[in-house]
């Protein structure tokens, strides 16, 4: 063969590779975003990581070894991309210590079925008093920021980022509860 034949067969590969890149990044990209979510404070922090991670995946693509869990790889780099992430906004209030990211990190990787735990998580939002519930939710919304919804409550930020965490610590007490009574 000559070199003329010897070039669309690379430029095949290459979009072939591309292809498979995007059809596997497709189908762990939810998983991803759901394990970032447990670790990043907002939306847009996790959609800005996993760009990044994608980024990244696609750049090193090539010392992926196909037939290994494309997932697992993934979820390393967007893992690290959040550790960096969190570097960047570390001057902010709601930034968890070290020990706490590794331990969401773990728990987040535990072969724990999403769906049971999003089915928990509804029912204790639901216990919960409509107000409280409501504030909670509103500052998990993509593009809230936190500091303008302390202001309309009348609250300092300091008092209402610690309102916020004791509503968080109560929601996943009752989760664990909930799935623990399930599970016995």
């Amino acid at each position: 063969m000559d070199d003329s034949t010897q070039q669309p067969r690379a430029e095949q590969v290459g979009v072939d590779q591309g292809e498979v890149f995007v059809r596997l990044l497709l189908e762990h990209e939810p998983q991803v975003r759901a394990f970032l979510r447990g670790l990043l404070p907002t939306w847009n922090d996790v959609d800005e990581v996993v760009q990044e991670a994608s980024l990244i995946a696609w750049r090193k693509f090539s010392d992926f070894e196909q037939g290994t869990a494309f997932g697992g790889w993934f979820l390393t780099i967007a893992r690290f991309e959040a550790l960096k992430h969190r570097r960047r906004i570390a001057r902010t209030p709601l930034v968890f210590a070290d020990d706490v990211w590794d331990l969401l990190a773990e728990e987040s990787t535990q072969d724990e079925p999403q769906p049971l735990y999003r089915k928990h998580l509804e029912k204790c939002l639901a216990k919960m008093h409509p107000d409280k519930r409501d504030v909670l939710l509103r500052v998990h919304s993509a593009g809230v920021v936190i500091r303008d919804v302390a202001i309309q409550s009348g609250k300092s930020e300091q008092a209402f980022y610690k309102a916020i965490q004791r509503l968080r610590a109560s929601l996943i007490d009752c989760v664990s509860k909930s799935i623990g009574i399930e599970n016995a």
